[in-house]
Parts: C-alpha cells; structure tokens; sequence
C-alpha cells in the first residue's frame, strides 16, 4: 500500500500496513455465554459449578459482555485518529475467546495482503494474563494461517504512559467532585494467583512485574489528581481458595475501610482500559452494594477507554513504534526501549511463564 507523509513530512507508515486490535473477548448472546466461559477455561481444570456461577453474572446482563462494543467503538475512534493524522493502516479486530477469533482475523488480514502489522493488546500491563498470553494468541493464529501470514509486532506496554497516567487522573478528580464529600481512593486491578505474580517479568527481573506495575500506575495516577490517601487492592479472583491470589480483595477492602471510620471511597478500575464484565459486575454490582450495606458513598471512577483521548494514545504507540523512537514509559519490562515483540516470541527467553491462572476473565 502506498505510505502516506506524516505531519513533519516523514514517511509515517513504513514498515508496517495493518494494525490488529487483539482482545479477550466477550459472549454477545445468551446462548454464547457456556461455549465463550468453556473456551476462557480449557484445560484449567474449572469445575462446571464455577463457569455456571460465573455464566450467571453475564446473563445478568442479558448475556451480553460489554467488551466487544466497546472495542469495536475504539477501533472507530483510532480510525478517526488516524486518518486525520494521515496515516493509511486499516485496523483489524481479533480475540482470544469469542468471535471474532484472532485466528480468523490473521488469516483476514493474510488474505487482504497484509504483510507487517502493529498489534495492539487491550492491557497496559506485563505477566502472563496481561501480556504473555497475548503472545502466544499471535504466535497461535500465525500458525493457524501458516506461512502466508503476516509478521505481528506488539505494542508495548503503556502503564505508566503520560496520556494514560492524565486520562485516569482526570477521571478520578471527576469521581471526587462528584462524591460531595472526602473519600478514600482504591485503585483496583485483575487479581492473579502469587504464584504467577513472582515469575511476572524477565528471569533476571526480579519477578512481581504485573504487581508493581500496577502500584507504579497508582502512583503516578495519585500524584496527578492530587490524592494522597489510597490504597492499592485486586478484584476477579477465581481460583481455588487453596491457591493464593493477589490480596486484598476490594470487597473485602471496603470493610476494612469501613471499620477505619472511611464514609465514602472512590474506586479507580486502574487495571482495565474499558467496563468489562469485571468492572461492571464486580464493582458497580457488588462493590457498590457491599458499600452501601455499610451505609458507604460509593463512586467508580471511569475506566480509560471511555475516554475520547484513549484512541490518541493507541495512535502514539503506533507512531513510536513506526519512527523507532527511544522511549522513556513502559521500560519495566525488561524489554529493549525500541522496537516491539514480533510474531508472538516472548520478551527476552523465560518472560513470564505460565503459571495456575485458572479461571474466567476479561
């Protein structure tokens, strides 16, 4: 395809003709629902009792899980970005779980002549469940596709990047405004098993990568608003209670904070970029109701996706990653500053092995 001049006239779309937007994915019906939780859950050893709780909380809401329209609205606002950017890449949509499958997507994209592509992860973070595991997503539909298919490289990770730092910032300074009254800030994150969190991170990295990942993220987020009393806490959890998971758990929290004389607490989604299932079943749900059972005011902060900036910041990372410019976010990793992961390879040898993450989540 033809590179288009970017705005101080390079050449902005060398190198690379697609971007692939590559997500979890989510049921779009009732009857999706056990197929979508049989497929987050195969080989994991869930019992059938568990993904029946869990299909429950999705035909809450008519088994429906936001998370596809929501990406599908993303990907309409980087397309508008980028075309008033100049930049000529058409965006493709693939998923882990449900329809549309990265496999088919990749095999889309191989058919179209797509020869080098951008993928973008619906995470900003490392480990295994928020990064890894999207590697080996793109090294499994290249595989599918075969030798026709396009080279992928993975953007980065962007936890600590300065548009995704002020978006969640300012979001907070809304939810406080909105609260009338002093509250308590929990940032809140996608639990995973302890046992994942210590080998997250290159071998040599000293481990716990998702976990100060997103305690960096806190900070910095807390430092822009202005709030200094906050907590950092997990929610999802979903394995056997014999397998420790990241602690403590927001529900949980929220007692705590009600016993400490807290009235009010304002809870930022900090881990997730859009309202998945998780946030608005397991915050806006039960959260909110544990809080109010507590005679708590309760405020969820919005989630960064929701954002019209959030399709500026995708288009920076597909801008870096096109002039190969040093960057000075997203280096915790243990990953080269430039470049990105190609073809589902992990970051360096060993980075973030597998380990129990049994369970469904977004």
């Amino acid at each position: 395809m033809p590179a288009l001049a970017g705005p101080t006239g390079q050449d902005c779309t060398v190198g690379f003709d697609a971007l692939l937007v590559l997500s979890f994915g989510g049921p779009e019906g009732p009857e999706d629902v056990r197929p979508f939780l049989e497929n987050v859950t195969r080989g994991r050893g869930v019992p059938a009792r568990r993904l029946d709780e869990v299909a429950q909380h999705y035909l809450h809401f008519g088994g429906v899980s936001p998370i596809n329209r929501l990406n599908r609205e993303l990907i309409a606002q980087v397309e508008a970005e980028l075309a008033g950017r100049g930049m000529a890449l058409p965006v493709y949509f693939g998923n882990r779980n449900w329809h549309p499958l990265v496999e088919d997507t990749v095999a889309a994209m191989a058919a179209d002549g797509v020869g080098r592509a951008l993928a973008f992860a619906t995470s900003g973070y490392g480990g295994y469940s928020a990064c890894r595991q999207y590697h080996e997503d793109i090294a499994r539909a290249r595989a599918s596709v075969g030798p026709n298919a396009p080279h992928l490289v993975k953007l980065p990770h962007f936890f600590d990047h300065p548009l995704f730092v002020k978006i969640n910032a300012d979001a907070v300074v809304a939810a406080l405004g909105s609260i009338g009254e002093p509250a308590w800030v929990v940032f809140t994150a996608h639990s995973v098993p302890v046992a994942a969190d210590e080998v997250a991170g290159p071998p040599a990295g000293g481990g716990h990568l998702y976990s100060r990942q997103v305690r960096r993220a806190a900070e910095l987020v807390a430092a822009a608003a202005g709030v200094t009393g906050y907590d950092v806490v997990w929610q999802s959890r979903s394995g056997p209670p014999r397998v420790p998971w990241l602690e403590p758990d927001v529900v949980d929290h929220i007692d705590k904070l009600a016993d400490a004389g807290e009235r009010a607490v304002v809870v930022s989604p900090i881990g997730f970029v859009a309202d998945h299932l998780e946030v608005v079943w397991d915050l806006d749900t039960e959260a909110r109701r544990r809080a109010q059972e507590l005679g708590m005011r309760f405020v969820r902060a919005a989630t960064a996706g929701s954002d019209p900036r959030f399709a500026g910041l995708v288009v920076d990372l597909i801008k870096g990653a096109m002039d190969g410019a040093p960057r000075t976010w997203g280096v915790m990793d243990g990953a080269p500053p430039t470049g990105g992961v190609v073809d589902g390879a992990p970051c360096v040898p060993g980075c973030c092995e597998a380990r129990a993450t049994a369970g469904a989540r977004e």
